[in-house]
C-alpha cells in the first residue's frame, strides 16, 4: 500500500467503514495550493484493490487538473464501494459526511460517477466540505462546455479549423456530460458518431441530434476525426490504439488511456491526444467557484482557460517533439512541486 502511494506521491490514504453498508476510500494526493478536492464516485468494484487503486489514480489526476487550471486547489478523490444491497442510500451518504468532517477541510468532496447532487444535498447535512449540492448545480454542463471549447483548439491543432461543421466526430458515453457535449457538437454543425449502453440515451441523439449510433465495440475502429472518450476511462490500450481511425482524441473521460505512456503511442500514429485532465477541467472550475460563492458569470469566463492551455501544450509538444500529455505532466509537476 505504501508502494503504491509513493509512486504517486500521495499524501494521505483514509478508509472508512458504516454498519450502514458504507464503505469508503478517500485518496489525498496532494494540499501545498489548497485542499483537495475531487469527486465521490459510487460504483462496483471487482475487490477493495481496485478501489483504491482507482482513487490513487484520479486523485492524482485531479491535483494535476487543478493546477493547469490555475486553481488554489490539491487533488483528491472519494470512491465508496456499491454495496449488493443498499437499504436507505440516504443514511449511507449522511455517514459518508460524517466521515469527510473529520478530516476538518482537507478534503472537499463532490459529484462523480455515480452520484448526484441529490447524495451531496445528503452529505452536506453533516459537513461543509462538499460541494455541487442542488443549491451549487450539477457540473455536468461546465464540463461539456470546457471539452466543447477543447475539441474546437483539438481541431485547431490538428485539423487547421476550429470550425466543426461537418467534422466527424464520435462519442463514446452519452451520460450527462456526453449527451450536454452532443447537443453542442450538434449545433456546431458536426456529423455524430455514438455508442452508449443505454439505448435510450442513443435514441434520443438520433431523434434529437441526427447522430448515427455505433456499436461500442465498433466505435473505436469507426473512421472519424475526432475521438471523444465521455465514459469511464481505460478503454485505450496499445490494441485498442493501432486500430484507431482518427485524427485526435479529445474527450471529458478521465484516464481514457490504459496507462500513461501509452500518449506516445498516439503520438507516433501521428494522432493529437488532448489531456484528460485539461480539457475536462471544466466540471472542477465549477465546483470550485460555486463552493466559494462565485457568480455563474465569473465560472464561465474561467472555462475560457482550457482552450488557451491545450493551445498552449500543444505548441510546446510541437516544438518539442514529444506528445502534450508529456509536455502536461511536466508542466503540473513544476506547478505543484517547484
Amino acid at each position: 500500500m505504501f508502494q503504491s502511494m509513493e509512486a504517486a506521491r500521495l499524501e494521505a490514504l483514509h478508509l472508512a467503514q458504516d454498519p450502514c453498508g458504507l464503505r469508503a476510500i478517500v485518496a489525498i494526493h496532494h494540499t501545498r495550493l489548497g485542499p483537495a478536492l475531487g469527486g465521490c464516485r459510487y460504483l462496483s468494484y471487482a475487490d477493495e484493490a481496485s478501489a483504491i487503486e482507482d482513487a490513487i489514480r484520479l486523485a492524482r489526476g485531479m491535483s494535476r487538473k487543478a493546477a493547469l487550471a490555475g486553481l488554489p486547489l490539491g487533488g483528491g478523490k472519494a470512491v465508496i464501494i456499491r454495496p449488493p444491497y443498499l437499504g436507505n442510500r440516504a443514511e449511507l451518504f449522511e455517514a459518508f459526511g460524517r466521515f469527510i468532517e473529520t478530516l476538518a477541510g482537507r478534503y472537499i468532496t463532490a459529484v462523480d460517477s455515480g452520484t448526484s447532487s441529490a447524495d451531496m444535498d445528503c452529505i452536506a447535512n453533516q459537513t461543509s466540505h462538499v460541494t455541487c449540492t442542488t443549491a451549487n448545480g450539477d457540473p455536468s454542463a461546465h464540463t461539456a462546455l470546457g471539452v466543447f471549447a477543447g475539441i474546437r483548439a483539438t481541431a485547431q491543432a490538428r485539423l487547421g479549423s476550429d470550425n466543426l461543421e461537418g467534422l466527424r466526430i464520435a462519442i463514446q458515453g452519452l451520460g450527462n456530460v456526453g449527451f450536454a457535449l452532443a447537443e453542442q457538437l450538434h449545433a456546431a454543425g458536426a456529423e455524430l458518431l455514438v455508442s452508449d449502453l443505454d439505448p435510450g440515451r442513443l435514441q434520443l441523439a438520433i431523434e434529437q441530434f441526427g447522430a448515427q449510433p455505433v456499436a461500442a465495440e465498433a466505435l473505436l475502429t469507426t473512421p472519424c476525426d475526432i475521438l471523444s472518450p465521455c465514459a469511464l476511462g481505460a478503454v485505450l490500450d496499445s490494441r485498442a490504439i493501432a486500430h484507431l481511425r482518427c485524427a485526435a482524441v479529445a474527450g471529458a473521460a478521465n484516464n481514457p488511456l490504459l496507462s500513461e505512456d501509452l500518449a506516445s503511442e498516439l503520438e507516433a500514429r501521428g494522432i493529437l491526444y488532448a489531456p484528460d485532465y485539461v480539457i475536462n477541467a471544466g466540471g472542477l472550475i465549477h465546483a470550485h467557484l460555486s463552493h466559494e460563492g462565485t457568480a455563474p458569470g465569473v465560472i464561465a469566463a474561467q472555462l475560457s482557460r482550457i482552450p488557451q492551455r491545450l493551445t498552449e501544450l500543444f505548441a510546446h509538444a510541437q516544438a518539442e517533439k514529444r506528445s502534450p500529455a508529456w509536455v502536461a505532466e511536466r508542466m503540473a509537476e513544476r506547478m505543484l512541486y517547484d
